[in-house]
């Protein structure tokens, strides 16, 4: 453990006034392949632990790994995506650590021969400014397995009674993206950081090389950051907050490190080049671990694997496959559906891309598809803290909510009560209009009834319409409006109201 000791902290704005912030962030992608990177075991998510496990897995003596090649292809794939030059040649190292859920003590990973190199991807920030964060390299591994800390308060090992160890996900294979020091973002260090893990997460899942959800673990980042006096200073000492696996609090964890580390060089004192762990509920980092340097890995070349030399007319058949990236297709979609820079902005920073897509082809017009995601559902998600993909409603219902609204069964009004009903769980919006009784009164015959009560109960509004003052026309529509339970159709009372009147 680090004896590294947190003080109070720096406000924000005055940290990054006196300060230069630099960044670095290295993102995991656990990749969608059938099986493991050097084994035969299946990948799995959420089953019995230790049940998709082989020799290689648990690191048992005299197991021999073999690559994983469509692990390799998706790691091109990512490379290319990433505009890295691909290695002609490249080779596995031994990464030599104890962990108890590392069962052959060395992580089987690339050090000075990643399969990718020298990249970059443009990140685009909240209010369209274009920030390009250069890459380093990209290179393949293996995932650990699961350590689950039984006991304490913490869930962490320190206080634990006793830990268990789940080794379905060693072997897992790993794209590790690391960016070289990012440097030029100021006060907008945060920002920068959540978009470059955003855009990247938007990457993975448009080359289909993992579903890249990271409540699951499959997209994780640490986030380093460092502070210096002026943009011309040496880069200073950087910590590293592991693990950080959601875009809020990738922004957050940088936020609060630049705070930290303001104050403990205003108290004189040294920042620890450390490890850290982030925590959600209170929006902090703590102490994990002095932080190893390459060389206290002892990387040396894994003797059990050949270096793979990637074909060029292979790698060019991959690029030459590639998918619409996405910032080409929310180009693509902007264009088709209408919507100005400023709209699609917003789209685009409340998630809604695929959302709105998905509601579009179930059948809404995208202006209303827009509408409704970005009206009453995104209201609904910031009252609930929620993402706007989390909310317990699909694109095909919002599809179909439209779709009554367009066939006049319901107006708008009642529309709302209905996205309240299926958000309640109340079943898909057709079950929700009739169970509740919702649809729009279009029998004229009750519309009649109450336009008369109305009318008798304010006989003076039919005097000012016939001298041609349709002002009042509206308290009337209200009335009618209210009598029904907002299920008559405004506009075909108004026109029964005016033929009432001057028959």
């Amino acid at each position: 453990m680090s004896t590294s000791t947190d003080v109070d902290l720096v406000d924000y704005d005055d940290a990054v006034a006196r300060f230069d912030p630099v960044i670095g962030i290295e993102v995991h992608v656990e990749l969608g392949t059938r099986t493991k990177m050097f084994d035969g075991a299946e990948q799995t998510f959420g089953e019995e632990p230790n049940t998709h496990v082989t020799p290689v897995s648990l690191g048992l003596p005299g197991a021999l790994p073999a690559v994983n090649g469509t692990a390799v292809e998706y790691a091109i794939r990512i490379g290319l995506a990433l505009n890295c030059s691909i290695a002609e040649s490249c080779r596995f190292a031994r990464k030599n650590y104890f962990y108890p859920d590392v069962p052959k003590n060395f992580q089987t990973s690339q050090y000075d021969e990643p399969i990718a190199h020298d990249g970059w991807v443009d990140v685009e920030l909240a209010d369209g400014t274009t920030f390009r964060v250069e890459i380093e390299r990209a290179h393949m591994e293996e995932d650990a397995g699961k350590n689950t800390h039984v006991g304490g308060a913490t869930g962490r090992i320190h206080g634990a009674e006793y830990s268990l160890v789940d080794y379905n996900r060693a072997g897992v294979p790993l794209v590790e993206i690391v960016t070289r020091p990012i440097t030029g973002a100021g006060a907008r260090a945060p920002e920068v950081a959540r978009a470059y893990v955003q855009t990247l997460r938007d990457l993975f899942r448009a080359l289909g090389v993992s579903e890249a959800r990271m409540e699951r673990g499959n997209v994780r980042a640490d986030v380093n950051v460092s502070l210096r006096p002026t943009p011309e200073s040496p880069l200073g000492t950087r910590t590293e907050t592991k693990n950080v696996n959601s875009f809020r609090s990738v922004e957050r964890s940088v936020r609060y490190e630049i705070s930290r580390q303001a104050a403990v060089l205003d108290a004189g004192a040294a920042v620890v080049q450390e490890t850290r762990h982030w925590h959600e509920d209170t929006g902090s980092t703590t102490s994990g671990r002095v932080k190893s340097d390459a060389e206290d890995y002892r990387y040396f070349p894994e003797p059990d694997l050949v270096p793979i030399v990637p074909d060029r007319a292979w790698v060019e058949e991959i690029r030459a496959a590639l998918p619409e990236l996405p910032a080409a297709r929310r180009r693509r979609l902007q264009g088709e559906w209408g919507y100005a820079d400023a709209e699609m902005r917003d789209v685009v920073n409340a998630g809604a891309v695929e959302l709105i897509e998905a509601t579009v082809a179930a059948g809404a017009g995208p202006a209303a598809a827009r509408k409704w995601w970005m009206g009453e559902l995104a209201r609904t998600a910031k009252q609930q803290d929620v993402e706007l993909a989390d909310l317990p409603i699909t694109p095909a219902q919002i599809g179909a909510l439209q779709q009554l609204v367009d066939s006049g069964r319901i107006n708008d009004k009642l529309a709302r009560q209905v996205l309240e009903g299926v958000l309640a769980g109340e079943g898909d919006p057709e079950h929700v209009v009739v169970a509740r009784g919702l649809e729009v009164v279009s029998d004229d015959g009750p519309l009649l009834e109450a336009i008369d009560a109305a009318l008798a109960a304010q006989p003076d509004i039919a005097e000012k319409i016939r001298s041609g003052n349709l002002g009042p026309v509206g308290a009337i529509i209200g009335a009618v409006m209210k009598a029904t339970r907002g299920q008559a159709d405004a506009g075909r009372v108004r026109e029964l109201v005016l033929e009432r009147v001057q028959a």
